[in-house]
């Protein structure tokens, strides 16, 4: 597990995370996988092309999720 990937839905976070924090979680996820921190420039386009995609399913992912009481406790506070 990679330890510096936080959560990204409510309640860990209070409002709906950006797109720097998406993409932040994707960069995390694929150095983790891959096991590069920076690829060489050969692997540069496809570790950018990894990146990408995960964010994108990452931010699909959390367009979709319906968490349960979450707009109860975004209304009281």
């Amino acid at each position: 597990m990679c330890r510096s990937i936080k959560t990204l839905r409510p309640p860990a976070l209070p409002e709906e995370a950006t797109e720097d924090e998406i993409r932040a979680a994707a960069l995390q996820y694929v150095r983790k996988v891959s096991g590069f921190r920076a690829p060489a420039a050969h692997n540069r386009e496809v570790f950018d092309r990894a990146v990408d995609a995960i964010a994108e399913a990452t931010a699909e992912l959390l367009d979709g999720l319906e968490v349960r009481g979450a707009g109860a406790a975004r209304e009281a506070g």
